[in-house]
């Protein structure tokens, strides 16, 4: 049976070549060879080339499951040169996900060190952004494996911005559509609607909305300040991105 450090090797070569099945392959051998022996860094450094794959994949129940299994590591006090890669990351998924309060109960396992390194700041700087709709300082992501997170929050913003425009308006031209929800042309509205709001009524020049529940009361009608500041978040996600 090959070592534990050729196995880790091995997959550290799939893992920076960009491929993902023998990538996975490798893995899976990894995780049975770490059963029968090997220490607490080599099964976090296992883990968090994992973790690496799944952002490759685009795979985020994958992720979730290397993190759970990489965590009880890091809490053990097994440090590794990859930590706060992988920590920044698990941040934007939680961000993501918005899940603030594992969120922010991360945070308080951060000392002061590793919260100032550029890849764990920079998601603790991004959602105090959201929080307060100031986005304009966020500044380009650290690594490039964020982008996958990234993606994830405009398309966010994006269905944010869609709830708030089928109360706000009755009816909206194309163009404005298009403008309003941050798409780069009306083929990609278009697409858009069809996958994921079967209900507004495509016209050839503007959209129908379906009137809101009577029960809705004028206060859950979100504020134009309010589908501003979603606005501004957009913009400024396309921008990093």
């Amino acid at each position: 049976m090959s070592s534990i450090s050729s196995l880790l090797q091995q997959l550290e070569s799939f893992v920076k070549a960009g491929n993902i099945d023998q990538s996975k392959q490798s893995l899976n051998n990894l995780k049975v060879a770490l059963l029968h022996g090997g220490t607490s860094d080599e099964s976090a450094y296992a883990l968090e080339l994992g973790v690496l794959i799944s952002v490759m994949e685009g795979d985020l129940q994958a992720f979730a499951r290397n993190m759970a299994q990489l965590q009880p590591l890091y809490k053990s006090g097994v440090s590794t040169p990859r930590k706060a890669l992988v920590t920044g990351l698990n941040l934007m998924h939680l961000l993501v996900d918005n899940r603030l309060a594992e969120f922010h109960a991360q945070l308080e396992l951060l000392t002061d060190l590793e919260a100032s390194d550029p890849l764990t700041s920079f998601p603790i700087a991004l959602e105090r952004k959201l929080m307060v709709g100031i986005y304009d300082e966020v500044g380009q992501i650290p690594d490039p494996s964020y982008q996958l997170f990234m993606d994830h929050l405009l398309q966010t913003v994006r269905d944010s911005i869609a709830d708030c425009l089928e109360v706000a308006y009755q009816e909206l031209p194309l163009g404005d559509a298009a403008n309003l929800l941050k798409f780069g042309s009306k083929q990609e509205l278009l697409d858009y609607v069809a996958a994921e709001r079967e209900d507004w009524i495509m016209e050839p020049d503007k959209i129908t909305f379906a009137p809101p529940p009577a029960a809705h009361a004028a206060s859950d009608i979100p504020s134009m300040e309010w589908i501003h500041q979603s606005l501004t978040y957009a913009t400024e996600m396309e921008r990093i991105i």
